[in-house]
């Protein structure tokens, strides 16, 4: 390893799926000292040995500075900035283990991107009441694994209250490849990472029944819509909405079949029952759980989501994909812009 490289702070990536993988290469490309941790010791030694993750991303090779562990004291050894990238169910869980190893103020971000499953919490939530005191950022913006591990040209946008924390996050994962701008509005764009999740099924149900790309269009802006309004309410800035974590990720979300929520979308449209879908989707799709918990805010705080109340209905079994696409065309005209 470079000298240098030891000049560099030290991250811990938490979640060695396709993301946290990818999240842990392009930070390692700088020389960086990286530890990708996994719960699975297995899992850790496969990495370690083979030098690159057969289960998610076995194109990709790790750089120098990554290095595989399922120990949680190896893993944030020497202070490390901890970089959360497991699914939103296990995010509390993951930043408890871990916990009684972190400092009085521990400097933690996230690319994960949801509510707390059962609470309808933000993660950043989530994080002050595991870890009071600590210093958050929220990675986010349209981001597949699968290209940023291969090194294509990539943008995401990195938010945190704490102007410094945001612009080291930044700084960490920026690169020939990739550009990272930073932001101050961290409600906004975990909102718009967690609900364009549920508009993917939505615009994946739309082609799964043939509705076509006049369909496509209309929930992406429709949804856009949704979306802004259900963050404004939290407290979020209605340009975050218009940048890489709200536009930018929806539109990607929906138009790419590497989107595990579009493609269940696909599957939901052309028939397939939800156990089935999922399995042909593959891995965790997050917009299954957070169409709950997203239409549940939406109630509490007086906001209207139909696109993503027709979700939520279509995978509560509560009505067809059909009949869902039937009763947002029977909605009554209103101005498109109040």
């Amino acid at each position: 390893m470079p000298e240098e490289a030891f000049a560099l702070q030290p991250f811990a990536v938490l979640g060695a799926g396709a993301w946290g993988t990818a999240l842990a290469m392009q930070l390692a490309r700088s020389g960086r000292p990286v530890r990708l941790w996994t719960h699975d010791p297995e899992h850790a030694a496969a990495l370690a040995r083979e030098r690159r993750n057969a289960r998610h991303l076995p194109e990709a090779t790790f750089p120098p500075s990554l290095e595989a562990t399922a120990e949680p004291a190896a893993a944030v050894a020497g202070e490390a900035v901890v970089l959360v990238a497991v699914p939103s169910a296990a995010f509390h869980q993951a930043l408890g283990r871990f916990a009684p190893l972190l400092g009085r103020r521990p400097r933690v971000a996230w690319a994960t991107k949801g509510f707390e499953p059962g609470t309808g919490r933000l993660l950043h939530e989530v994080l002050e009441a595991v870890l009071p005191g600590a210093v958050g950022a929220a990675v986010s913006g349209p981001t597949f694994a699968r290209e940023v591990a291969a090194g294509l040209p990539t943008a995401l946008t990195v938010a945190s209250p704490d102007p410094a924390f945001a612009r080291e996050v930044a700084g960490a994962l920026h690169g020939a490849t990739l550009r990272a701008y930073t932001s101050n509005d961290l409600v906004g764009v975990e909102v718009g990472g967690a609900v364009k999740n549920v508009l993917a099924i939505a615009a994946g149900i739309g082609d799964g029944l043939g509705l076509g790309a006049n369909t496509r269009a209309a929930l992406i802006t429709r949804g856009l819509a949704e979306m802004s309004r259900l963050g404004c309410a939290l407290g979020g800035r209605r340009e975050t909405f218009m940048g890489l974590a709200g536009l930018g990720d929806l539109v990607l979300t929906c138009t790419d079949d590497q989107s595990r929520n579009r493609r269940l979308g696909l599957a939901l449209g052309r028939g397939l029952p939800l156990e089935a879908a999922l399995a042909e989707a593959g891995a965790v799709v997050e917009g299954v759980h957070t169409a709950r918990e997203v239409t549940g805010l939406a109630r509490q705080v007086g906001v209207e989501m139909p696109i993503c109340e027709q979700v939520r209905r279509v995978l509560a079994g509560e009505c067809t994909p059909a009949e869902a696409a039937r009763a947002l065309l029977a909605r009554e005209p209103k101005a498109e812009i109040p």
